[in-house]
């Protein structure tokens, strides 16, 4: 996000194995869990918006898993959510997904009619905009 530093996390996948007294690794990565008032919905925007797939769970269902190219995101009923507000710091982000494009020219208005929209902030390679729920994240390419 803007004002935020930009550099991705490096996230490497040697090793994937069980852990050894030579692998500091306690556990691996598993999924990445966002809530949502209806999680078969946002599971949906973001396995059309990724090219992923709604792997388990049905409208209605209260936790929801999307896979696809070697990575899980899961989406967890939560009736009451309170939505981030970007860029308001009494509703911050929390966290942000940063969904790498070949062109953001292309990009955008698929996004756009997915049910995300346009926020402000951007930079040289990213565009910030919501997910249906309000969640932030960002489309980035390379400059």
């Amino acid at each position: 996000m803007a004002g935020t530093l930009r550099q991705p996390a490096r996230i490497s996948l040697v090793g994937r194995g069980v852990s050894t007294q030579d692998d500091p690794m306690i556990g691996q990565l598993h999924s990445v869990v966002i809530d949502a008032p209806d999680a078969h919905a946002l599971a949906t925007f973001y396995a059309e918006l990724l090219g992923m797939e709604v792997s388990r769970g049905e409208p209605g269902d209260e936790w929801v898993v999307v896979t696809g190219q070697g990575y899980r995101l899961a989406f967890q009923q939560a009736p009451d959510l309170k939505p981030p507000d970007w860029p308001d710091p009494d509703r911050p982000q929390q966290f942000h997904l940063d969904i790498r494009v070949a062109d953001v020219e292309e990009a955008e208005p698929k996004a756009l009619a997915l049910g995300a929209r346009r926020l402000p902030g951007e930079g040289g390679d990213f565009r910030v905009y919501a997910d249906p729920v309000g969640h932030p994240f960002c489309l980035v390419w390379d400059a």
